[in-house]
């Protein structure tokens, strides 16, 4: 087999850690609305990636023929598999299908992923044999590079550029057509070559082109969808990551969701909040002020996009208050602003919140940013009957921070129900002591409460 020149060899290695690392990026995006991102998910997803990958490593050192032409066909198939399998359309449908979606995250994992890292990482032992003229630790050294800088220059610009501007279907579609090139680059050309190449572009154009009805960004799916709840007048859900985020009607005044109205109850007609600073981790759809002049609103969502989809598409207003594009924690920690009360609303898929959102330390940084008397308003959603050991235990870690503290469940009939835990803040709380009747401190205790 001749050399192949140095150029293609390490143009089509760039694109292989390019493309790789892309697919590992990409599939976590896709992951979100169906499992989360949770480390439970995303670790998994990373360790599956890193075998296959090693396992196409192991096989590419056992090829040795027709190397460019195995490389090639890897290429080729790899576009395919992330053109189509990566799409929004084809994840949808493949976790609509299969039930439950641990089994659906498997078949992902299986059918789509885990083969795309396999082919790929046969690129650079298999290449290596065609840079004859080079010392084989020399070879191997420049084809790393080229890949890991491929790597490291995909992970930052589909993740900060083509996912922020132009979306995730863009993302994919830049990733197959890159590998549908590389194909090009290793056979050739030749009608046949051209025809292939162009035809995977074609396919990988349309099938992300097919946009799911949801608008994208880099965090988040959001969907509008008509709902009917109680009281409702024509009412609308703002739907993030397949799940209910928000809802509002066309009554007058408008009806919102029940934990929203709730809480909007709690502030202005039991605490009788005027014009004081309320701070909203987790947008939603911008309804806890929506219509209330009486007090001043701070939102702080991650996603950047998060207000202008639901101003123009949701609420059909410009949503009331200030609005941060930031990490909840990472705004906690900088901010120097205090707030009269501070409602934690976080969810990247149902049920699902960030995992370090949930941590003792996170709720003590809540505190930081809060007046003395402010109130901290948790919105959670837990099994009704909060026996899961994650709700007794997230329930603990807000309580040891903040001590006992109001704990409603507003759909006591349901399997998972929002619950709404409200703290006040002051001194930190005190161990619980146990009533016994060998030593029974009520009546002291009692008398010191007073």
């Amino acid at each position: 087999m001749p050399a192949m020149p140095r150029f293609p060899v390490f143009t089509v290695v760039f694109i292989e850690g390019f493309c790789s690392l892309g697919a590992e990026i990409i599939a976590l995006r896709q992951l979100v609305p169906h499992m989360g991102s949770s480390i439970v998910v995303t670790a998994p997803t990373i360790g599956f990636f890193l075998l296959a990958l090693a396992l196409g490593y192991h096989a590419g050192a056992r090829v040795a023929e027709d190397f460019r032409e195995v490389v090639a066909r890897n290429f080729l198939i790899a576009a395919l598999l992330t053109g189509t399998g990566l799409s929004g359309v084809s994840v949808d449908l493949l976790f609509d299908k299969l039930n439950p979606p641990e089994i659906a995250y498997l078949g992902f994992i299986i059918g789509v992923l885990g083969p795309i890292a396999w082919l790929l990482g046969q690129t650079v032992p298999i290449l290596s044999n065609l840079l004859q003229h080079e010392r084989v630790g020399e070879a191997s050294g420049r084809a790393l590079y080229y890949s890991t800088l491929g790597s490291f220059l995909g992970s930052l610009s589909l993740s900060l550029l083509v996912m922020q501007w132009l979306g995730v279907a863009a993302a994919v579609a830049l990733c197959g057509i890159c590998l549908a090139i590389g194909y090009m680059l290793l056979r050739g050309r030749g009608w046949m070559t051209t025809a292939g190449g162009l035809s995977v572009m074609l396919l990988t154009v349309g099938v992300n082109s097919w946009l799911r009805p949801e608008i994208e960004t880099a965090y988040a799916s959001y969907l509008v969808v008509p709902a009917n709840y109680e009281g409702a007048a024509n009412g609308r859900a703002l739907k993030n990551n397949s799940s209910y985020a928000s809802l509002i009607d066309e009554s007058e005044p408008p009806r919102y969701a029940r934990y929203i109205r709730h809480i909007r109850s709690l502030l202005l007609d039991e605490m009788g909040f005027r014009d004081r600073r309320i701070l909203v981790l987790g947008a939603g759809g911008f309804t806890l002020s929506h219509r209330e002049p009486s007090n001043h609103y701070t939102y702080v969502d991650i996603d950047p996009a998060v207000r202008d989809i639901a101003e123009k598409h949701f609420l059909h207003a410009a949503a009331r208050g200030d609005f941060i594009a930031d990490d909840a924690r990472s705004f906690l920690i900088r901010t120097s602003q205090r707030f009269a009360a501070v409602l934690v609303d976080v969810y990247s898929a149902h049920s699902s919140i960030p995992g370090h959102l949930v941590t003792r330390e996170f709720w003590q940084a809540t505190r930081r940013v809060l007046d003395p008397d402010g109130l901290l308003i948790a919105n959670l959603i837990l099994d009704s009957a909060l026996a899961t050991p994650y709700s007794r235990n997230l329930l603990a870690t807000i309580e040891s921070v903040y001590g006992r503290c109001a704990v409603e469940v507003l759909q006591k009939k349901q399997v998972l129900a929002n619950v709404v835990v409200t703290c006040r803040n002051g001194e930190p709380p005190e161990p619980p002591r146990l009533f016994i009747d060998e030593r029974n401190t009520a009546d002291f205790d009692l008398a010191r409460s007073r």
